[in-house]
């Protein structure tokens, strides 16, 4: 997108009220934005990104363990990547596993969609699902304990 046309959507933007605006022309797209304040008016924050990119979805919080006695013991297997954590392979189908599912070296444990790439996370180790760390369509984080195996 050319510079101009951004300087000139800032402009624009300046002389009236909206506080939000975004552009798509072919793969690109421009997000320009500001906050107004009683005190005083923000500048405007820009955002360039390639189309490539689909709307963020919004995020469901994980589940957080705040009782050190209640964490698995088993083998951990944790997310070899940042995305949504996907339990089947798509909706109103069965999910991978589930708490006793008994699992081998290599069997899909799950998916992480991760910049629109459907990544199967696999078995490192055969054995029982002794717990499912998330649920179904949450964000996680890199190294994100995801299940354990004993």
């Amino acid at each position: 997108m050319d510079i101009r046309k951004v300087k000139k959507l800032i402009e624009l933007m300046e002389e009236s009220d909206i506080t939000e605006i975004e552009v798509k022309e072919g793969e690109d797209s421009v997000r320009i934005s500001r906050m107004n304040n009683l005190s005083a008016q923000a500048a405007p924050v820009v955002q360039f990104s390639n189309s490539a990119a689909a709307e963020p979805s919004p995020l469901v919080s994980a589940p957080v363990v705040t009782d050190t006695a209640s964490v698995p013991s088993g083998f951990i297997v944790a997310a070899p990547m940042v995305g949504t954590f996907y339990s089947a392979p798509s909706p109103g189908s069965p999910v991978f596993v589930d708490v006793g599912t008994r699992v081998n070296e290599g069997d899909t444990l799950c998916i992480i969609e991760s910049m629109k790439m459907m990544n199967q996370i696999k078995a490192e180790k055969s054995g029982v699902i002794e717990a499912v760390l998330v649920g179904n369509e949450t964000a996680v984080e890199y190294d994100q304990p995801l299940f354990t195996i004993v």
